[in-house]
């Protein structure tokens, strides 16, 4: 899918591309949050690690709040990872991968993570 920043600021205009991870990384990037809000003190349910993204859709993005830095850290990383920007959007079919001058506000960050959380759990 691709997102379209809409909110004031430096980032206004510039289009993202995102996509979900393969099944199996996304599989085990679920169980690895699971296992760190459990480890952060949140209730999860065995059986919510099998469920994978299922489960993660029930608990939430904001859920990962919870959770220490240092565990939190690898996991927005890699949502990132799904997130490359169409320097020119009237050239839709050029993509390429973030650089760190690409997003310029941090709530473009925030938001792109949200909208990479709900490609994966939207279903």
């Amino acid at each position: 899918m691709t997102y379209t920043v809409q909110a004031e600021g430096r980032d206004k205009g510039k289009v993202f591309k995102l996509v979900e991870m393969p099944a199996e990384r996304g599989e085990k990037w679920a169980i690895r949050a699971l296992l760190a809000l459990g480890r952060a003190g949140m209730n999860i349910p065995e059986s919510a690690i099998r469920e994978g993204m299922g489960a993660m859709a029930r608990v939430g993005l904001d859920a990962l709040m919870r959770v220490e830095f240092h565990e939190a850290e690898p996991l927005i990383d890699e949502m990132m990872e799904c997130v490359s920007i169409i320097p020119d959007p009237s050239k839709p079919e050029v993509v390429r991968g973030l650089v760190v001058d690409d997003i310029e506000e941090v709530v473009t960050r925030v938001v792109l993570r949200r909208e990479v959380f709900r490609l994966h759990t939207g279903f």
